[in-house]
């Protein structure tokens, strides 16, 4: 089982810079992360992306030609250097970013703009695409993206799986997100929450009708609810906090308050990428 994730990723080199990165197995085309360019896989090799071109009459090639042929002239190379590294200079590459499988819980790293991508472990395929959202949505969603939901929108009562989450709007999902979620605006959410960070901007009023789970809670704003935390819950200035809360520690800013019981949670064990 230990050498299962190596038969599902191959090692590539992109055909314009050379450079070599690994891709799970069944990909038919990627993006370079080193030159950004995008092309696509042929029976385990990266070949240049198709393009429209324009077809030019030739004469008829020689035998002498053919040992030339696909052999690039020194400058053309050092043209090709050129437009590389002044690409790289106008256009930094992003980092790649880290993905959780929703099948499994292994993490693996995708190209920053990819909008999907296929989990190197069990092989299942990984949403990338973000949402914004300005009207009502009942339908779920489930992305490794991230969801903005303006001022005027709304989610239904829908299963929501993302990464981070903004909210300018009403909320009745269930929501689940490995990133963060930050409240905007004044909101009532009536299903689960899970997540990794909670934050509830300054100036608005929040409540929670079921127990929201995370790893780390910052309340600028009024909360009521029921908070269950597996870090720190701090509550900055002149913040108010109405009802139970269990976490490692609870952290009262100059003017915060906070008005029920609070129970210590033991520390999680650190997680350990597979």
């Amino acid at each position: 089982m230990a050498g299962e994730p190596k038969r599902h990723r191959i090692r590539l080199a992109c055909p314009e810079c050379g450079h070599r990165q690994m891709e799970p197995a069944l990909v038919v085309s990627t993006q370079c992360r080193a030159c950004r360019a995008h092309y696509q896989v042929r029976n385990g090799v990266g070949v240049p992306r198709l393009r429209l071109a324009a077809r030019v009459a030739t004469a008829p090639a020689t035998a002498g030609d053919a040992t030339l042929r696909g052999t690039p002239s020194p400058r053309n190379a050092d043209a090709a250097r050129k437009r590389f590294f002044l690409w790289r200079l106008l256009f930094p590459s992003r980092s790649p970013r880290e993905v959780q499988c929703f099948a499994c819980p292994r993490v693996f790293s995708a190209v920053a703009d990819a909008q999907s991508s296929q989990c190197p472990k069990c092989g299942s395929y990984v949403s990338l695409r973000d949402y914004d959202i300005s009207e009502s949505w009942n339908r779920g969603i489930e992305t490794r993206g991230n969801i903005v939901v303006r001022k005027g929108g709304s989610l239904g009562k829908v299963g929501i799986r993302c990464h981070d989450l903004a909210v300018q709007g009403r909320i009745a999902a269930d929501l689940d997100c490995s990133g963060a979620i930050a409240v905007r605006a004044d909101a009532k959410f009536t299903g689960t929450i899970r997540c990794r960070q909670l934050r509830v901007e300054k100036g608005t009023r929040v409540e929670f009708l079921q127990p929201v789970h995370a790893d780390h809670v910052v309340i600028e704003g009024d909360v009521l609810g029921q908070i269950f935390c597996t870090g720190p819950v701090v509550l900055e200035k002149r913040a108010s906090l109405k009802g139970p809360v269990r976490a490692t520690s609870l952290v009262l800013r100059k003017g915060a308050r906070h008005d029920g019981c609070v129970e210590p949670s033991p520390r999680p064990e650190k997680r350990v990428r597979l």
